[in-house]
């Protein structure tokens, strides 16, 4: 029975198009954690900050987590903060392969400068923020992650396939680490 694939890493590192680009290659199914949420509640993940703040979001994104690792045979993308919680974590740890996408901040600034949908950027300096969360979750992401691989300027079909390559390379990957950050 083929792993699931969970992809992990901050926002704006390429996670949902990678997923849906993997989806299609592999003949899975796609999920991301944020629109799932989006879909169930009706509302924005800003609006959701806004009403329950980013404790009540979590609080939310653990849900969909815990539900989301139980299936079987997918790829899911998760939210840049969903490592925070260490029962997210675990779940992705033992329910998968991990992937951390990893990109520098300017990279991730660049991608998500316009993007007004992400509640944690609104501020008056969103590259020190992406800065400031990439120092925090960067160790996290690692952890969990089985994989780890660098998104750069890469199109994403070198990314899916630099992807598909550690996959088959170390087959059933949990519990190793390695990167393939060039």
């Amino acid at each position: 029975m083929a792993r699931n694939i969970f992809l992990v890493g901050p926002m704006g590192a390429g996670k949902t198009t990678l997923g849906r680009y993997l989806a299609k290659m592999l003949g899975r199914k796609f999920h991301d954690s944020d629109r799932e949420i989006e879909c169930r509640t009706g509302v924005s993940i800003p609006v959701i900050f806004e009403i329950e703040g980013e404790a009540g979001f979590r609080q939310r994104e653990c849900k969909m987590i815990a539900e989301l690792t139980q299936l079987s045979n997918i790829i899911l993308a998760t939210g840049g903060g969903a490592v925070l919680a260490i029962e997210n974590r675990q779940r992705l740890a033992q329910g998968g392969t991990v992937v951390y996408l990893y990109a520098s901040p300017e990279q991730l600034y660049r991608r998500t400068v316009h993007d007004s949908n992400r509640p944690l950027l609104q501020t008056e300096n969103p590259l020190e923020r992406l800065k400031r969360l990439l120092k925090e979750r960067d160790p996290l992401y690692r952890e969990v992650a089985d994989i780890t691989i660098k998104t750069g300027e890469r199109p994403i079909k070198a990314v899916a396939n630099e992807v598909l390559r550690q996959l088959k390379r170390y087959g059933n990957v949990h519990g190793q680490k390695f990167s393939a950050i060039r």
